[in-house]
């Protein structure tokens, strides 16, 4: 299971990776996963500014659809239109290629309330 030390994790399993004062936000190598095969992603929240643990969109896989919560609040600033062409990149590429959306961070001190790589390891039994 990959779990890069350089970003920040939710309870949820979006991950954060901070580029001053914007983020980008996907899903774990943990939550692709388990959801397995990801065929679509809806996103329609571009442009709006949005609380921590709101609903950023859904994740669809081929058996399960998911909400994408937002692990911090922030405007949303862009979609990945990648990966509305090819949402499996979200499972070949959860940190990469395959993130979901781009924000503006409007708190960040919530940064500090999210887990580190060690810590989420553990929440998730590793």
């Amino acid at each position: 299971m990959n779990i890069p030390q350089n970003l920040k994790y939710s309870d949820d399993h979006e991950w954060l990776r901070i580029e001053g004062e914007e983020a980008y936000v996907g899903i774990t190598d943990f939550a692709q996963h388990e959801l397995g095969d990801i065929v679509f992603v809806d996103i329609d929240t571009v442009g709006e500014t949005l609380e921590k643990n709101e609903t950023l969109g859904t994740i669809e896989a081929v058996k399960t659809v998911s909400d994408i919560l937002m692990p911090v609040s922030g405007e949303v600033l862009e979609f990945n239109e990648s990966i509305a062409d090819n949402a499996a990149s979200i499972n070949n590429d959860p940190y990469g290629e395959g993130w979901i959306v781009k924000i503006k961070l409007t708190n960040p001190d919530e940064v500090n309330e999210l887990k580190d790589a060690a810590t989420y390891s553990a929440f998730i039994g590793l």
